[in-house]
């Protein structure tokens, strides 16, 4: 069983919550969880987020149980898509809508094993023991430039153009779902994040807050939230945290939205 929280807030400079988020146990067992960041203006940027988390809960809730991870994580990909699909065909008929877009990042578990989607600059990252592995690869202007060696880490965290994806859910007709692997050892976290946190809170900041037990899991979360918003909170703010547990059985839940 995970224990899982998420919070989200709109920031200090946004007048609207553009990210959507969600977590939750499926009744076939499966825990699901999903942080989406609109984009295309004003409100065409929550439609986006909020039509891709619909979209793929609505396609994955009756999943049958039993599937692997592997199965599942095929299943997040055809949710993935078909979500594209619709916020792709409402924006081409609204022309109010004809910019939005939306980055997602999801994991899908069965039991301790999971499978992470994204499209986007929305990060999975994956702590164990007092160390953070960031799972998901950015499909950002930024990140080509720095794989290409064209500009430094350090220069990559205040780059003019550190918001520019190169790859979002809704804005073509066709796009391309990235999957990985991951398994949960008992005392593990799993963080989805929109970039409202990872452009805002160092990767160092993030493990000495998932490693403080003290604070509970929904304080590390609040506490992860407060970071972004002493660091400006410039933009949308949205944490999931899932954490394993020792007990295999019947676990606590919390939730926070």
């Amino acid at each position: 069983m995970m224990n899982c929280v998420f919070v989200s807030d709109v920031g200090r400079v946004r007048s609207v919550n553009e990210d959507c988020t969600w977590v939750d146990q499926l009744e076939s067992g499966y825990t699901l969880a999903i942080v989406a960041d609109g984009m295309g203006g004003h409100q065409a940027g929550d439609i986006a987020s909020r039509m891709a988390v619909d979209t793929i809960t609505e396609d994955l809730v009756s999943l049958p149980a039993g599937l692997s991870a592997e199965a599942c994580g095929e299943e997040l990909k055809k949710a993935i898509l078909h979500a594209n699909e619709a916020v792709f065909r409402k924006a081409s008929e609204h022309v109010e809508y004809h910019s939005m877009g939306t980055t997602v990042v999801a994991g899908i578990f069965a039991g301790r094993d999971g499978v992470i989607a994204h499209i986007g600059d929305s990060r999975a990252y994956h702590f164990r023991q007092g160390q953070l592995v960031q799972l998901t690869d950015d499909h950002s202007l930024v990140n080509e430039l720095l794989k290409n060696n064209q500009i430094s880490a350090e220069e990559a965290t205040v780059h003019p153009h550190r918001n520019v994806v190169t790859r979002a859910l809704g804005t073509d007709e066709q796009v391309e779902v990235d999957l990985n692997r991951v398994s949960l050892e008992p005392g593990d976290i799993l963080l989805l994040c929109s970039d409202g946190l990872s452009n805002y809170v160092t990767p160092e900041q993030m493990a000495l807050t998932l490693g403080s037990e003290d604070l509970g899991l929904q304080g590390r979360a609040d506490q992860l939230l407060q970071l972004a918003l002493n660091a400006g909170g410039d933009d949308n703010i949205s944490v999931a945290l899932l954490e394993q547990h020792e007990d295999a059985g019947s676990g606590k839940k919390e939730w926070n939205s």
